[in-house]
């Protein structure tokens, strides 16, 4: 088994390359990266040459929301305000979701990126993920602390 590693490894390489290599001619525009963490979106599509006008250019937009009240710490609503924010490319597009692949009459699983297990900075709530924190609640005189929910909708199932 683990003489087929690389082989997973360049699959997995080559697949990415071959997908990434992919050409579409429907002139629609295509979504690369949607990182909700980050508000991040990368698109591209191919649009007529400015220089000749007979071939077509990849053209790549990347838009980033700058959420200006954001914490340094997200789930800490009095953590300092975040003044720095961040991108790289490669973190953007990393794809940790494993993918099954067939090798040899076996199926492996196999990601391509190798630095899913570092955590992820968000500038914002990821809206899949529940977010708590705690703070002091005073009844009749006696201070108790309570965890509340920073995003409702993903803590607890309808």
């Amino acid at each position: 088994m683990k003489s087929s590693l690389p082989w997973v490894a360049l699959a997995v390489s080559l697949g990415f390359v071959l997908v990434a290599g992919y050409r579409w001619d429907d002139g629609e525009e295509r979504v690369l990266v949607n990182n909700k963490c980050k508000c991040v979106t990368v698109t591209s599509k191919f649009v007529p040459s400015k220089d000749n006008p007979e071939e077509e250019v990849l053209e790549r937009n990347i838009r980033i929301i700058v959420p200006l009240k954001s914490r340094q710490n997200i789930s800490d609503p009095t953590s300092p305000l975040r003044t720095t924010f961040v991108y790289r490319m490669t973190e953007l597009c990393k794809k940790c979701d494993p993918v099954e692949i067939e090798l040899g009459g076996e199926t492996y699983q196999a990601q391509q990126s190798n630095s899913c297990n570092e955590p992820e900075t968000c500038y914002t709530y990821n809206r899949d993920k529940c977010y708590t924190t705690t703070f002091p609640f005073v009844y009749h005189g006696e201070t108790k602390q309570i965890q509340a929910a920073l995003t409702p909708t993903s803590c607890y199932a309808e």
